[in-house]
């Protein structure tokens, strides 16, 4: 069985009056397994799309099919599986009926060959290859159930809503990583699937590196023996939970997402679990109390099939020596930095696209001056695509006058990736 670690890194000193407490609750996982391995089957659904624009140039639907090739040969024995060619509705590459098959060499054999002679035709409509991959995983016997989506266009060819509602059905049945390739898909669409269904967008600029992105995907999802793995978050009464937040590997809000299940406890579901580590911000606001009192604020329990198998502390005393109240703990620090940076970003980049160069200027430079201060030197060589750093200490910056769109969508799809802090020994 998976065994899971918290540990808890906050400053617990509070001065008089006041209520809100923060800590960040680490979590390791070792010895899940795979997938599928513990019990509880797992089912895999790779959605390609087949509209007419992945032919434009003939290298994306190519480079689509070598993907899903890969991506067929990854899963391993016994899950259940299907192919999905979208275009103007979701159309069953294999199996060759509805549902899902068994994956043996037989099943993988004959699904590299079906894939194989994927063709491009029709409109995009994402809605209804989620509605399509919702009810074939409601077939499936599986508790743990996860799907890869590529496209290359934005939303066409379905009634307006079609995605919200498709979304709505969705979820909590499966989560969802989402790929782009090229330059001609909404970032914000994809970003709208992987947040509902707790999956991850990216951008594959170039079609040769499709089939190594979706290589890694099935392999790392492969890897995730742990199904549905919970956050458990126990306040005291009259205290309020101001947010969850999942701050690396990358920033997720999983606030939304919480389920009461008693009038002091709150769960949120995290997903599937490998063998990882992941950080969690976890604010509450609680009764302020006089100097000197110590109090539990929260209790985070991490949660499979009902059992709790970690938990962390996070407290709160009141002090009046300023030297204590006023230290911010380094990982909150750290991480209030890193959440701020991926909103500045998307921000900045939204205010550019609407014409707002004096917004997007200062949001980007802002962004600069976050990236620099925390230590993401990946955000900032995707920001040094997108700007000129004039002084980042001060987060000045001069827009590019030319500036290719993928690089723009590459910071914005990677905004949300986070450095994790740096432990001292």
């Amino acid at each position: 069985m998976a065994e899971f670690q918290a540990e808890v890194f906050q400053n617990e000193y509070l001065s008089e009056g006041a209520t809100d407490v923060h800590g960040v609750v680490s979590i390791t996982c070792r010895g899940a397994g795979t997938a599928g391995s513990a019990g509880t089957e797992a089912a895999e659904i790779v959605i390609v799309d087949t509209s007419g624009s992945m032919d434009m140039p003939p290298a994306k639907i190519a480079a689509a099919r070598r993907a899903a090739r890969v991506a067929v040969e990854e899963i391993v024995d016994g899950t259940w599986f299907a192919v999905l060619s979208g275009h103007t509705v979701a159309q069953m590459v294999y199996p060759p009926h509805p549902g899902l098959a068994k994956m043996t060499d037989v099943t993988r054999r004959d699904a590299i060959e079906a894939v194989g002679r994927l063709r491009s035709g029709g409109a995009t409509a994402i809605g209804a290859w989620i509605t399509a991959a919702t009810e074939l995983f409601s077939q499936a016997p599986a508790g743990q159930r996860h799907a890869i989506l590529l496209t290359d266009g934005k939303i066409e060819g379905e009634p307006e809503g079609a995605l919200d509602a498709a979304l709505a059905a969705a979820k909590g049945k499966f989560q969802c990583d989402c790929r782009g390739i090229g330059s001609d898909w909404v970032v914000e669409e994809l970003r709208k699937i992987a947040t509902a269904l707790m999956g991850t967008v990216d951008i594959v600029a170039r079609p040769e590196d499709l089939e190594a992105d979706f290589e890694e995907m099935m392999r790392n999802a492969m890897s995730r023996g742990v199904a549905d793995v919970r956050l458990r978050v126990w306040a005291p009464q009259g205290s309020e939970v101001l947010f969850v937040r999942q701050v690396a590997p990358q920033v997720d809000d999983l606030t939304a997402r919480g389920v009461r299940i008693s009038p002091l406890v709150v769960e949120f579901p995290t997903g599937a679990w490998s063998d990882e580590s992941r950080d969690y911000h976890v604010a509450v606001r609680v009764p302020t109390a006089p100097v000197g009192n110590e109090r539990l604020a929260a209790r985070v329990e991490v949660v499979v099939d009902d059992q709790v198998l970690a938990k962390g502390l996070v407290k709160a005393i009141w002090s009046s020596d300023t030297h204590l109240t006023t230290r911010i703990d380094p990982a909150v620090a750290h991480y209030t930095g890193q959440a701020q940076l991926a909103d500045v970003i998307q921000r900045g980049l939204a205010a550019k696209s609407a014409g707002d160069e004096r917004t997007a200027t200062v949001l980007l430079g802002e962004a600069a001056k976050l990236a620099h201060d925390t230590g993401n030197e990946q955000t900032t060589r995707l920001l040094a695509k997108v700007v000129d750093v004039v002084d980042v200490e001060a987060g000045t910056v001069r827009l590019k006058q030319q500036v290719a769109k993928v690089d723009e969508m590459a910071l914005d799809t990677r905004s949300t990736k986070t450095t994790r802090i740096r432990r001292e020994p």
